[in-house]
């Protein structure tokens, strides 16, 4: 018993029986100024991001600016090697013959994107994190297959783990888990 009350909560788990009610709790919870939550489900629910309060991801203007940056650092390299570095006036051509740039621009401009992405999915999902305490439960495999649920954080400024509790019954919440952290 000593054991438990030493360990410190990480969050609470509710489990939802449809994606309707888990679509309600999401509003609820968010109307009710819970900030760090999250929904599970074992599908995309159309329309839980924006229930949740979610804002639009930044990591597509990010891409993109590292996919123009890729193509014309790409096409600048290309320009001053053949066109200052070390000019060569073959068969007449001119020496920025821009086509024969348009393989290797396309191929940089897709590899940096791709390292952005990579980069920012990474940061912006807090990645890598090993393990979340949510993992421990033995409902939470039921995420799956059928069930749907809803996780509050222990560090959400409105945490208290009795009110939140609470909370999450009364919003139709069911075996409400308390997870401990490791």
């Amino acid at each position: 018993m000593s054991n438990m009350r030493n360990t410190k909560i990480a969050c609470l788990l509710a489990r939802f029986d449809s994606p309707t009610e888990l679509m309600r709790a999401a509003l609820k919870t968010n109307e009710a100024g819970y900030k760090k939550f999250d929904c599970h489900s074992p599908f995309p629910v159309h329309g839980l991001d924006r229930a949740m309060g979610l804002k639009r991801s930044p990591l597509g203007w990010i891409v993109g600016v590292a996919a123009l940056i890729g193509a014309s650092g790409a096409l600048i390299l290309q320009w001053w090697t053949s066109s200052i570095d070390y000019p060569l006036v073959i068969s007449g051509k001119p020496l920025f013959s821009y086509q024969a740039y348009v393989p290797l621009t396309f191929a940089f401009g897709v590899l940096l994107a791709a390292i952005a992405a990579m980069a920012g999915m990474l940061i912006f999902n807090g990645l890598p994190r090993f393990n979340h305490p949510i993992f421990n439960s033995s409902q939470f495999a039921r995420v799956t297959d059928d069930a749907f649920f809803v996780s509050i954080e222990a560090d959400d400024p409105l945490f208290e783990e009795e009110k939140t509790k609470a909370f999450l019954e009364s919003i139709g919440g069911v075996d409400v888990e308390v997870l401990q952290a490791e």
